[in-house]
């Protein structure tokens, strides 16, 4: 298969580079550019850990091919850490002893940050439903659920200040 020259902006920065005709997204950001907290987790986009925002919604790299790519916005958690979401979430996250070994927490911040901002005083039910495409082995989600709650509510204390 041969490679095709694709552009496409990264983290806030227009970016071209060969990408092969099959090959992920999620390799391409991992080996091409470091962005190594895109995990690779199943790679058949059932355990969430691969997650990216593409164009403003979570996508799951591993299914997404690095040619479907050209033209788009992409961001990885390494991008977030600025984010007044992220940072909630983050601190939540700490807080609540919400992730063990880690693998799981970069896909579940990206799905947690799409979630706040489409609904920002989700219910316990709501942030099941929306992580529910996240596997994690570690916590038991109970503690992830309560980390999401807690940063929803300080976000909305701080944007009522």
């Amino acid at each position: 298969m041969s490679d095709e020259n694709i552009r496409f902006t990264l983290n806030g920065r227009e970016v071209t580079v060969p990408a092969a005709t099959r090959g992920h997204l999620g390799d391409l950001l991992r080996h091409g550019f470091g962005e190594t907290g895109t995990h690779i987790g199943c790679e058949h986009g059932v355990c969430g850990a691969c997650n990216v925002v593409m164009d403003g919604v979570v996508v799951r790299s591993c299914l997404t091919l690095a040619v479907q790519i050209a033209g788009a916005e992409i961001e990885t958690i390494e991008h977030l850490g600025n984010d007044r979401d992220v940072a909630a979430l983050q601190d939540a996250f700490v807080a609540r002893n919400a992730f063990q070994c880690g693998y799981c927490t970069p896909g579940m911040i990206m799905t947690a940050r799409e979630l706040l901002a489409g609904n920002a005083a989700p219910r316990r039910d709501e942030i099941r439903d929306a992580i529910s495409g996240n596997l994690c082995r570690c916590t038991g989600y109970q503690s992830i659920v309560e980390a999401i709650a807690d940063a929803a509510e300080t976000l909305r204390e701080t944007a009522s200040d």
